[in-house]
Protein backbone atom coordinates (compact mmCIF):
# COMPACT_ATOMS: atom_id res chain seq x y z
CA UNK A 1 0.00 0.00 0.00
CA UNK A 2 1.26 3.70 -0.98
CA UNK A 3 2.09 5.47 2.56
CA UNK A 4 3.55 8.83 2.90
CA UNK A 5 3.39 9.65 6.70
CA UNK A 6 3.45 12.84 7.72
CA UNK A 7 6.34 14.77 9.58
CA UNK A 8 4.77 14.02 12.87
CA UNK A 9 4.03 10.61 12.30
CA UNK A 10 8.11 10.62 11.26
CA UNK A 11 9.23 11.37 14.55
CA UNK A 12 7.69 8.17 16.22
CA UNK A 13 9.72 5.72 17.28
CA UNK A 14 8.14 3.37 15.44
CA UNK A 15 7.82 5.02 12.38
CA UNK A 16 9.80 3.28 10.22
CA UNK A 17 8.05 0.30 11.41
CA UNK A 18 4.37 1.29 11.29
CA UNK A 19 5.69 2.33 7.26
CA UNK A 20 7.09 -0.85 6.44
CA UNK A 21 3.61 -3.05 7.37
CA UNK A 22 1.53 -0.39 6.13
CA UNK A 23 3.51 -0.83 2.65
CA UNK A 24 3.24 -4.95 3.03
CA UNK A 25 -0.57 -5.00 2.80
CA UNK A 26 -2.27 -5.37 -0.68
CA UNK A 27 -5.83 -5.05 0.66
CA UNK A 28 -6.90 -8.52 -0.46
CA UNK A 29 -9.55 -8.19 1.96
CA UNK A 30 -8.80 -12.00 2.69
CA UNK A 31 -8.54 -10.83 6.59
CA UNK A 32 -12.19 -9.51 6.37
CA UNK A 33 -13.10 -13.69 6.05
CA UNK A 34 -12.32 -14.76 9.11
CA UNK A 35 -12.16 -11.33 11.51
CA UNK A 36 -14.70 -11.54 14.43
CA UNK A 37 -16.50 -8.09 14.30
CA UNK A 38 -16.43 -7.68 10.60
CA UNK A 39 -18.70 -10.72 10.55
CA UNK A 40 -20.30 -9.75 13.27
CA UNK A 41 -21.35 -6.02 12.26
CA UNK A 42 -20.23 -6.50 8.72
CA UNK A 43 -18.72 -2.71 8.67
CA UNK A 44 -15.46 -2.55 6.39
CA UNK A 45 -14.17 -0.14 9.35
CA UNK A 46 -14.70 -2.93 11.77
CA UNK A 47 -12.53 -5.44 9.99
CA UNK A 48 -8.66 -5.48 9.79
CA UNK A 49 -8.00 -4.35 6.34
CA UNK A 50 -10.54 -0.91 7.05
CA UNK A 51 -8.82 -0.19 10.23
CA UNK A 52 -5.73 -0.20 8.54
CA UNK A 53 -6.73 1.83 6.34
CA UNK A 54 -7.71 4.26 9.16
CA UNK A 55 -4.09 3.62 10.89
CA UNK A 56 -3.00 4.74 7.50
CA UNK A 57 -5.13 8.06 7.21
CA UNK A 58 -3.86 9.03 10.86
CA UNK A 59 0.12 8.52 10.57
CA UNK A 60 -0.61 10.60 7.24
CA UNK A 61 -1.77 13.04 8.77
CA UNK A 62 -5.61 13.45 8.67
CA UNK A 63 -7.79 14.15 11.16
CA UNK A 64 -8.29 11.94 14.00
CA UNK A 65 -11.75 11.60 15.65
CA UNK A 66 -13.91 9.79 17.98
CA UNK A 67 -14.69 7.62 15.40
CA UNK A 68 -11.47 6.36 14.53
CA UNK A 69 -10.70 5.07 18.19
CA UNK A 70 -14.35 3.24 18.45
CA UNK A 71 -13.11 0.92 15.54
CA UNK A 72 -9.75 0.52 16.86
CA UNK A 73 -11.18 -0.45 20.14
CA UNK A 74 -13.76 -2.86 18.77
CA UNK A 75 -10.28 -5.08 17.45
CA UNK A 76 -10.31 -8.38 19.46
CA UNK A 77 -6.66 -7.87 19.02
CA UNK A 78 -7.30 -12.04 18.49
CA UNK A 79 -4.61 -12.31 15.22
CA UNK A 80 -7.04 -14.33 13.41
CA UNK A 81 -6.24 -12.01 10.21
CA UNK A 82 -2.40 -12.84 10.41
CA UNK A 83 -3.05 -16.65 10.43
CA UNK A 84 -4.89 -16.00 6.93
CA UNK A 85 -2.99 -12.87 5.31
CA UNK A 86 -0.94 -13.89 2.03
CA UNK A 87 1.13 -10.92 2.63
CA UNK A 88 2.44 -11.56 6.10
CA UNK A 89 0.60 -8.25 7.43
CA UNK A 90 2.29 -7.66 10.91
CA UNK A 91 -1.02 -6.16 11.85
CA UNK A 92 -1.08 -6.11 15.68
CA UNK A 93 1.94 -4.44 15.89
CA UNK A 94 0.26 -1.44 13.46
CA UNK A 95 -2.87 -1.78 15.91
CA UNK A 96 -0.50 -0.88 18.82
CA UNK A 97 1.03 2.05 17.12
CA UNK A 98 -1.91 3.08 15.73
CA UNK A 99 -3.69 3.09 18.88
CA UNK A 100 -1.18 5.01 20.88
CA UNK A 101 -1.16 7.65 18.25
CA UNK A 102 -4.82 8.15 18.60
CA UNK A 103 -5.27 7.53 22.12
CA UNK A 104 -2.67 10.52 22.67
CA UNK A 105 -4.83 12.96 20.28
CA UNK A 106 -8.50 11.72 21.66
CA UNK A 107 -9.10 12.03 25.23
CA UNK A 108 -12.19 9.74 25.99
CA UNK A 109 -15.24 9.87 27.61
CA UNK A 110 -14.93 9.87 31.55
CA UNK A 111 -16.88 6.71 32.23
CA UNK A 112 -13.94 4.83 29.96
CA UNK A 113 -10.90 6.58 31.47
CA UNK A 114 -12.16 5.47 35.27
CA UNK A 115 -12.83 1.93 34.19
CA UNK A 116 -9.27 1.46 32.32
CA UNK A 117 -7.49 3.01 35.23
CA UNK A 118 -9.68 0.77 37.38
CA UNK A 119 -8.84 -2.16 35.68
CA UNK A 120 -5.46 -0.97 35.09
CA UNK A 121 -5.12 -0.95 39.56
CA UNK A 122 -7.09 -4.00 40.05
CA UNK A 123 -6.17 -6.40 37.48
CA UNK A 124 -2.01 -6.76 38.02
CA UNK A 125 -2.59 -6.53 41.44
CA UNK A 126 -2.78 -10.35 42.64
CA UNK A 127 -3.71 -9.01 46.68
CA UNK A 128 -6.20 -6.70 45.88
CA UNK A 129 -7.62 -8.48 43.37
CA UNK A 130 -7.96 -12.03 45.76
CA UNK A 131 -9.95 -9.86 48.38
CA UNK A 132 -12.29 -8.14 45.74
CA UNK A 133 -13.23 -11.07 44.71
CA UNK A 134 -13.51 -13.19 48.03
CA UNK A 135 -15.71 -10.44 49.50
CA UNK A 136 -17.69 -10.46 46.08
CA UNK A 137 -18.51 -14.02 46.43
CA UNK A 138 -19.70 -13.34 49.72
CA UNK A 139 -22.31 -10.74 48.47
CA UNK A 140 -22.35 -12.53 45.08
CA UNK A 141 -26.31 -13.00 45.32
CA UNK A 142 -26.81 -9.00 45.47
CA UNK A 143 -24.28 -7.85 42.63
CA UNK A 144 -25.86 -7.69 39.41
CA UNK A 145 -25.37 -10.09 36.74
CA UNK A 146 -22.77 -8.31 34.48
CA UNK A 147 -20.63 -9.02 37.87
CA UNK A 148 -21.75 -12.30 38.53
CA UNK A 149 -20.73 -13.94 35.48
CA UNK A 150 -17.14 -12.89 36.03
CA UNK A 151 -17.01 -14.57 39.62
CA UNK A 152 -15.86 -18.59 38.76
CA UNK A 153 -19.12 -20.85 39.36
CA UNK A 154 -16.81 -23.51 41.09
CA UNK A 155 -13.41 -22.72 42.77
CA UNK A 156 -11.17 -25.69 42.48
CA UNK A 157 -8.54 -25.40 45.47
CA UNK A 158 -5.06 -25.53 45.00
CA UNK A 159 -3.63 -29.02 45.53
CA UNK A 160 -0.27 -29.21 47.37
CA UNK A 161 2.83 -28.45 45.23
CA UNK A 162 5.98 -30.24 45.17
CA UNK A 163 9.08 -29.60 46.49
CA UNK A 164 11.89 -28.50 44.38
CA UNK A 165 13.68 -31.61 43.97
CA UNK A 166 14.94 -32.18 40.53
CA UNK A 167 18.30 -31.32 39.29
CA UNK A 168 16.01 -29.63 35.67
CA UNK A 169 14.82 -26.77 36.72
CA UNK A 170 12.12 -23.89 35.25
CA UNK A 171 10.22 -21.01 36.13
CA UNK A 172 6.66 -20.31 36.18
CA UNK A 173 4.66 -17.40 36.10
CA UNK A 174 1.67 -17.03 38.36
CA UNK A 175 -0.05 -14.50 37.10
CA UNK A 176 -2.66 -11.78 38.18
CA UNK A 177 -6.23 -13.21 38.02
CA UNK A 178 -5.51 -16.97 37.84
CA UNK A 179 -4.54 -17.34 41.38
CA UNK A 180 -7.91 -15.98 42.41
CA UNK A 181 -9.99 -17.25 40.02
CA UNK A 182 -8.45 -21.02 39.01
CA UNK A 183 -6.03 -21.00 41.65
CA UNK A 184 -5.24 -25.08 40.72
CA UNK A 185 -4.17 -24.48 37.32
CA UNK A 186 -0.52 -23.92 38.16
CA UNK A 187 -0.66 -26.53 40.83
CA UNK A 188 -1.54 -28.98 38.61
CA UNK A 189 1.45 -27.83 35.91
CA UNK A 190 3.86 -28.28 39.03
CA UNK A 191 2.77 -31.93 39.69
CA UNK A 192 2.57 -32.86 36.26
CA UNK A 193 6.14 -31.58 35.74
CA UNK A 194 7.00 -33.11 39.03
CA UNK A 195 6.42 -36.23 37.46
CA UNK A 196 8.68 -35.76 34.38
CA UNK A 197 11.40 -34.91 36.38
CA UNK A 198 11.04 -31.37 36.23
CA UNK A 199 11.01 -29.00 39.38
CA UNK A 200 9.39 -25.40 38.78
CA UNK A 201 10.10 -22.37 40.92
CA UNK A 202 8.44 -19.09 41.00
CA UNK A 203 9.42 -15.54 42.01
CA UNK A 204 7.58 -13.40 43.86
CA UNK A 205 8.97 -10.22 42.47
CA UNK A 206 7.95 -11.10 38.60
CA UNK A 207 4.42 -9.82 38.55
CA UNK A 208 2.17 -8.90 35.85
CA UNK A 209 2.77 -9.65 32.37
CA UNK A 210 2.64 -6.16 31.42
CA UNK A 211 -0.59 -6.92 29.00
CA UNK A 212 -3.22 -5.29 30.95
CA UNK A 213 -1.21 -1.74 30.91
CA UNK A 214 -0.15 -2.25 27.31
CA UNK A 215 -3.55 -2.46 25.83
CA UNK A 216 -5.36 -0.59 27.72
CA UNK A 217 -3.73 2.90 27.23
CA UNK A 218 -0.56 2.70 28.86
CA UNK A 219 2.38 1.11 26.73
CA UNK A 220 5.22 2.78 28.56
CA UNK A 221 3.61 1.41 31.92
CA UNK A 222 3.69 -1.76 30.46
CA UNK A 223 7.02 -2.09 29.09
CA UNK A 224 7.95 -1.00 32.51
CA UNK A 225 6.19 -4.03 33.99
CA UNK A 226 8.41 -6.17 31.41
CA UNK A 227 11.33 -4.44 32.67
CA UNK A 228 11.08 -5.71 36.36
CA UNK A 229 9.98 -9.57 35.14
CA UNK A 230 13.54 -9.49 33.56
CA UNK A 231 14.87 -8.28 35.95
CA UNK A 232 13.59 -11.00 38.61
CA UNK A 233 13.87 -13.73 36.25
CA UNK A 234 17.76 -12.87 35.47
CA UNK A 235 19.60 -14.84 38.16
CA UNK A 236 17.74 -17.76 37.60
CA UNK A 237 18.37 -17.50 33.98
CA UNK A 238 21.76 -16.88 34.36
CA UNK A 239 21.66 -20.08 36.63
CA UNK A 240 20.54 -22.25 34.61
CA UNK A 241 16.71 -22.24 34.29
CA UNK A 242 15.90 -24.21 30.92
CA UNK A 243 12.62 -22.23 30.20
CA UNK A 244 9.87 -19.84 32.11
CA UNK A 245 6.51 -21.97 31.62
CA UNK A 246 3.18 -19.40 31.26
CA UNK A 247 -0.14 -21.72 32.07
CA UNK A 248 -1.98 -18.67 30.57
CA UNK A 249 -1.55 -18.25 26.67
CA UNK A 250 -2.59 -14.70 27.08
CA UNK A 251 0.66 -13.69 29.52
CA UNK A 252 2.86 -16.34 26.99
CA UNK A 253 1.89 -14.47 24.18
CA UNK A 254 2.77 -10.88 25.62
CA UNK A 255 6.19 -12.65 27.20
CA UNK A 256 7.49 -14.07 23.59
CA UNK A 257 7.05 -9.90 22.26
CA UNK A 258 9.20 -8.47 25.18
CA UNK A 259 12.67 -8.92 23.13
CA UNK A 260 11.05 -7.38 19.82
CA UNK A 261 9.31 -4.37 22.28
CA UNK A 262 12.26 -3.70 23.85
CA UNK A 263 14.67 -4.18 21.29
CA UNK A 264 15.63 -0.20 21.23
CA UNK A 265 15.90 -0.50 24.82
CA UNK A 266 19.63 0.04 25.29
CA UNK A 267 20.15 -1.46 28.64
CA UNK A 268 17.26 -5.04 28.50
CA UNK A 269 16.98 -5.52 24.90
CA UNK A 270 19.69 -8.22 24.68
CA UNK A 271 17.98 -9.35 28.39
CA UNK A 272 14.50 -9.37 26.66
CA UNK A 273 15.26 -11.28 23.24
CA UNK A 274 16.77 -14.02 26.23
CA UNK A 275 13.73 -14.17 27.99
CA UNK A 276 11.11 -14.01 25.25
CA UNK A 277 13.15 -17.35 23.55
CA UNK A 278 12.93 -19.41 26.86
CA UNK A 279 9.56 -17.93 27.68
CA UNK A 280 6.93 -22.01 26.82
CA UNK A 281 3.55 -22.02 27.15
CA UNK A 282 2.93 -25.11 29.01
CA UNK A 283 2.38 -27.33 25.92
CA UNK A 284 5.57 -26.61 24.59
CA UNK A 285 7.15 -28.22 27.33
CA UNK A 286 4.65 -30.76 27.71
CA UNK A 287 5.10 -32.03 24.17
CA UNK A 288 8.81 -32.87 23.97
CA UNK A 289 8.84 -35.25 27.27
CA UNK A 290 7.96 -39.22 27.43
CA UNK A 291 3.96 -38.43 28.42
CA UNK A 292 3.71 -42.55 28.68
CA UNK A 293 5.29 -42.26 32.11
CA UNK A 294 2.38 -40.24 33.32
CA UNK A 295 0.34 -43.48 33.39
CA UNK A 296 -2.50 -41.75 32.08
CA UNK A 297 -5.48 -43.02 30.81
CA UNK A 298 -8.72 -41.16 30.32
CA UNK A 299 -11.78 -41.57 27.59
CA UNK A 300 -13.87 -38.04 28.95
CA UNK A 301 -14.90 -36.76 26.71
CA UNK A 302 -13.94 -33.00 26.33
CA UNK A 303 -13.95 -30.03 23.57
CA UNK A 304 -11.15 -27.67 23.27
CA UNK A 305 -11.26 -24.26 23.11
CA UNK A 306 -8.20 -22.93 21.48
CA UNK A 307 -6.94 -19.68 22.65
CA UNK A 308 -6.45 -16.93 20.04
CA UNK A 309 -2.92 -16.15 21.97
CA UNK A 310 -2.03 -19.85 21.37
CA UNK A 311 -3.45 -20.63 17.85
CA UNK A 312 -2.87 -17.44 16.42
CA UNK A 313 -0.08 -15.36 18.27
CA UNK A 314 2.46 -18.06 19.77
CA UNK A 315 1.46 -20.55 15.94
CA UNK A 316 0.59 -23.39 18.61
CA UNK A 317 -2.65 -24.91 17.12
CA UNK A 318 -3.79 -28.44 17.37
CA UNK A 319 -0.63 -28.70 19.55
CA UNK A 320 -3.00 -29.61 23.08
CA UNK A 321 -5.47 -31.34 21.26
CA UNK A 322 -2.71 -33.87 19.73
CA UNK A 323 -1.65 -34.37 23.79
CA UNK A 324 -5.15 -34.41 24.82
CA UNK A 325 -5.68 -37.17 22.13
CA UNK A 326 -2.77 -39.11 22.60
CA UNK A 327 -3.52 -39.41 26.34
CA UNK A 328 -6.24 -41.37 25.61
CA UNK A 329 -8.87 -37.90 26.15
CA UNK A 330 -12.24 -37.73 23.58
CA UNK A 331 -12.42 -34.81 21.49
CA UNK A 332 -15.31 -33.44 20.06
CA UNK A 333 -15.08 -31.77 16.62
CA UNK A 334 -15.43 -28.04 17.33
CA UNK A 335 -16.85 -25.99 14.29
CA UNK A 336 -14.86 -22.53 13.15
CA UNK A 337 -12.49 -23.37 16.32
CA UNK A 338 -9.93 -20.44 14.91
CA UNK A 339 -12.71 -17.81 15.87
CA UNK A 340 -12.66 -15.45 19.20
CA UNK A 341 -14.66 -16.38 21.87
CA UNK A 342 -15.13 -12.45 23.03
CA UNK A 343 -12.73 -12.98 26.36
CA UNK A 344 -9.69 -10.89 24.63
CA UNK A 345 -8.33 -10.04 27.94
CA UNK A 346 -10.05 -6.90 29.11
CA UNK A 347 -12.76 -7.08 26.03
CA UNK A 348 -15.61 -8.78 27.91
CA UNK A 349 -14.87 -5.75 30.00
CA UNK A 350 -14.67 -2.92 27.41
CA UNK A 351 -17.16 -4.18 24.81
CA UNK A 352 -19.42 -6.43 26.83
CA UNK A 353 -22.33 -6.46 24.12
CA UNK A 354 -19.88 -8.07 20.82
CA UNK A 355 -18.22 -9.87 23.56
CA UNK A 356 -21.64 -11.70 25.09
CA UNK A 357 -22.42 -12.41 21.35
CA UNK A 358 -18.94 -14.00 20.30
CA UNK A 359 -19.36 -15.72 23.45
CA UNK A 360 -22.46 -17.27 22.64
CA UNK A 361 -21.16 -18.17 19.34
CA UNK A 362 -18.39 -20.17 20.43
CA UNK A 363 -20.43 -22.22 23.36
CA UNK A 364 -23.22 -23.13 20.27
CA UNK A 365 -19.51 -24.51 18.61
CA UNK A 366 -18.01 -26.34 21.61
CA UNK A 367 -21.63 -28.00 22.73
CA UNK A 368 -22.69 -29.07 19.56
CA UNK A 369 -20.97 -32.55 19.76
CA UNK A 370 -22.59 -32.88 23.93
CA UNK A 371 -19.24 -32.80 25.68
CA UNK A 372 -18.63 -33.65 29.12
CA UNK A 373 -16.25 -30.41 30.12
CA UNK A 374 -14.79 -27.69 28.07
CA UNK A 375 -10.82 -27.25 28.48
CA UNK A 376 -8.82 -24.45 27.25
CA UNK A 377 -5.31 -22.66 27.88
CA UNK A 378 -6.06 -19.28 28.67
CA UNK A 379 -7.76 -17.92 32.10
CA UNK A 380 -9.43 -15.25 30.23
CA UNK A 381 -10.95 -17.43 28.08
CA UNK A 382 -12.15 -19.53 31.04
CA UNK A 383 -13.78 -16.89 33.07
CA UNK A 384 -15.71 -15.75 30.11
CA UNK A 385 -16.86 -19.32 28.84
CA UNK A 386 -17.54 -20.53 32.18
CA UNK A 387 -19.96 -17.14 33.36
CA UNK A 388 -22.38 -18.28 30.60
CA UNK A 389 -23.18 -21.01 33.43
CA UNK A 390 -23.74 -23.82 30.65
CA UNK A 391 -21.10 -26.68 30.14
CA UNK A 392 -18.26 -26.11 32.78
CA UNK A 393 -15.13 -24.79 31.83
CA UNK A 394 -11.29 -25.36 32.86
CA UNK A 395 -7.90 -25.77 32.32
CA UNK A 396 -6.60 -28.51 30.00
CA UNK A 397 -3.54 -29.54 32.64
CA UNK A 398 -6.11 -30.14 35.27
CA UNK A 399 -7.95 -32.67 33.77
CA UNK A 400 -4.58 -34.64 33.18
CA UNK A 401 -3.61 -33.76 36.75
CA UNK A 402 -6.63 -35.10 37.71
CA UNK A 403 -5.99 -38.24 35.86
CA UNK A 404 -2.60 -39.35 37.23
CA UNK A 405 -3.06 -42.66 39.09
Amino acid sequence: MQTTLSEDARQLPRAKEAESILRSCVHCGFCNATCPTYQLLGDELDGPRGRIYLIKQVLEGNEVTRKTQEHLDRCLSCRNCETTCPSGVDYHNLLDIGRAVVDAAVARPLGQRLMREGLRSVLPNPALFKGLVNSAQVFRALLPNSLQVKLPRTVYPAKPRPTTRHTRQMLMLEGCVQPSLSPNTNAAAARVLDRLGISVTTNREAGCCGAVDYHLDAQAAGLERARRNIDAWWPSIESGAEAIVQTASGCGAFIKEYGNLLRTDPVYADKAKRVSALAKDLVEVLRGEPLDKLGVHSDQRLAFHCPCTLQHAQKLGGAVEAILTNLGFNLTSVPDSHLCCGSAGTYSLTQPELSRQLRDNKLNALESDHPDVIVTANIGCQTHLNGAGRTPVRHWIELIEAALP
